[in-house]
């Protein structure tokens, strides 16, 4: 997988922004497609599926339990688990 995405759960990442979740989307789609930046005629697609994929890893963190990090994503205010607020 690609290097450049950083693990964005707890203990590795105590807080969360949507800058984070939106950067590991877009290397996530940059991977899986092979374009750095994709032609004009597939910028939609590809605007949609960093979109999907934001949206997916935001939900995936806000329903993590960790076992024995301490509190777990639903012990947790959606600010804290995401950022957002």
């Amino acid at each position: 997988m690609c290097r450049s995405i950083k693990t964005l759960r707890e203990p590795f990442t105590p807080q969360v922004t949507d800058t984070d979740i939106e950067a590991a989307a877009l290397q996530y789609v940059r991977k899986i497609s092979g374009f750095r930046a994709p032609a004009a005629h597939n910028a939609a697609a590809f605007e949609a599926a960093v979109a999907a994929v934001t949206e997916a890893t935001r939900t995936l963190l806000d329903q993590l339990v960790v076992r024995g990090g301490g509190s777990s994503a639903a012990d947790r205010p959606a600010t804290a688990a995401t950022g957002r607020g």
